[in-house]
């Protein structure tokens, strides 16, 4: 097969899943079918929040302080802050806000540095709460989180509820991507909760029944790369649920450096291949529903679409012009004799009008989107730039793409990554 209809074909392969993708979740968005109510709670329970911080000595006074000013009673809150193993003032200055602190039950545990995995097990070993959050030490939550999260435990079988996760005061270009990305993220995990469809539960203000998470074996403590991920993985398998809701903000702080975001979503993404590997039995297993189904291939399939995309782009941008040049050396690079016969040679049937309306297909399906995850978030879609919004639908996937392609080229290696 020549290389220029391969193309075509990865292109086309690409451009039909990813309209399935989008067209199937719009028909979920249609169909209306929200979060099931809220119970009323009767008594408030014990909830333990966990931090695991490494290295964090310029961001764990703010974050630990923060959360300090939940909106629940002191006596049912306990604090446990994970140092592991730093190597910076993150357990002196713990220590400082503890005993300036001293009404609030905060307990420090210093371990030898063994993952966030082992941090967050350390936390569970010695939690007392009926529910046990994860809270990242560069993450900030509303006041009212906990209290808006924990009526969403209607159901024995959930053992998870997540708030919609923000970035925190954007300051650059490269932020206010990452903003938009989250917010559309948030609007399409609310639809994947209504079909049991979350594969991941992040770091910032996850809340799980501590029981269940004791009962499926604790954190993977073998320096897992998205332990959160392998987690949800892990309770999707067990048939548990995980419910995603648009309410209880958390802000998190995210990468103001190209340099690293590749570092953060070099981890997400190997993170997500290993995972996804390591529970392969689910993918297109109809036991598992939808999220066998749907889910697994779709976790696999956002890498694969992105390095077609990367590649066509390298093939029409550079590799046809350098051919051309390359042909030059025939003519001897008489460029004067070949500008004087230039003739254009055009007709409109040579004009692919199924590729174009494909794009405006894609296109506008992504400005509704786009449109319609700032409503469900309670965000203003204006509230950045236009400049902002048009690099984010034009660029922004194609800076994520470049990143798959380092992580191909980085496994192809065999170069190895630690959290």
């Amino acid at each position: 097969m020549p290389a220029e209809t391969f193309i075509r074909v990865m292109i086309w392969f690409a451009y039909l899943i990813s309209l399935y993708f989008v067209v199937f979740w719009l028909l979920v968005l249609f169909e209306g079918k929200k979060q099931e109510p809220k119970k009323k709670l009767k008594t408030l329970p014990i909830v333990t929040i966990a931090i695991p911080s490494y290295n964090e000595e310029k961001r764990i006074k703010a974050t630990l302080t923060d959360i300090l000013k939940l909106d629940y009673p002191i006596n049912k809150l306990e604090f446990i802050v994970v140092n592991d193993g730093s190597k910076d003032k993150t357990k002196e200055i713990t220590e400082k806000i503890i005993k300036e602190n001293k009404k609030f039950n905060i307990t420090l545990i210093n371990q030898k540095n063994k993952g966030k995995g082992a941090a967050l097990n350390a936390a569970l070993k010695r939690a007392k709460g009926e529910f046990f959050v994860c809270l990242d030490a560069d993450s900030f939550v509303e006041k009212t989180a906990l209290k808006t999260i924990l009526p969403y435990f209607t159901e024995d079988n959930i053992a998870c509820v997540l708030p919609v996760m923000k970035v925190r005061k954007p300051k650059n270009l490269l932020q206010r991507m990452q903003w938009f990305e989250y917010i559309i993220n948030m609007f399409y995990k609310e639809l994947m909760s209504r079909l049991n469809c979350i594969h991941v539960a992040p770091g910032p203000f996850s809340v799980y029944k501590t029981d269940i998470i004791k009962n499926v074996g604790s954190f993977d403590e073998n320096f897992n790369l998205t332990e959160d991920l392998e987690m949800a993985l892990r309770l999707q398998s067990k048939h548990y649920r995980i419910i995603q809701l648009l309410e209880g903000q958390v802000t998190t702080i995210a990468p103001q450096s190209l340099r690293s975001l590749y570092r953060q979503r070099n981890r997400w993404y190997k993170g997500s291949i290993h995972n996804a590997f390591k529970y392969r039995k689910m993918i297109f297993n109809k036991n598992y529903g939808d999220f066998g189904m749907i889910q697994m291939p779709l976790i696999l399939v956002g890498g694969i679409l992105s390095i077609i995309i990367i590649g066509a782009m390298a093939y029409y941008n550079f590799w046809l012009p350098m051919r051309s040049i390359n042909q030059l050396k025939y003519v001897n690079f008489d460029l004067v004799t070949l500008i004087r016969n230039f003739n254009i040679d055009f007709h409109l049937l040579d004009i692919n009008f199924a590729s174009i309306l494909t794009a405006i297909i894609m296109l506008v399906l992504s400005i509704y989107i786009f449109v319609r995850s700032h409503k469900h978030t309670k965000e203003n879609v204006n509230k950045y730039s236009k400049l902002s919004i048009l690099i984010y639908l034009i660029g922004y996937f194609m800076l994520l793409g470049i990143i798959w392609v380092g992580i191909l080229f980085e496994m192809a290696i065999g170069k190895k990554q630690r959290w």
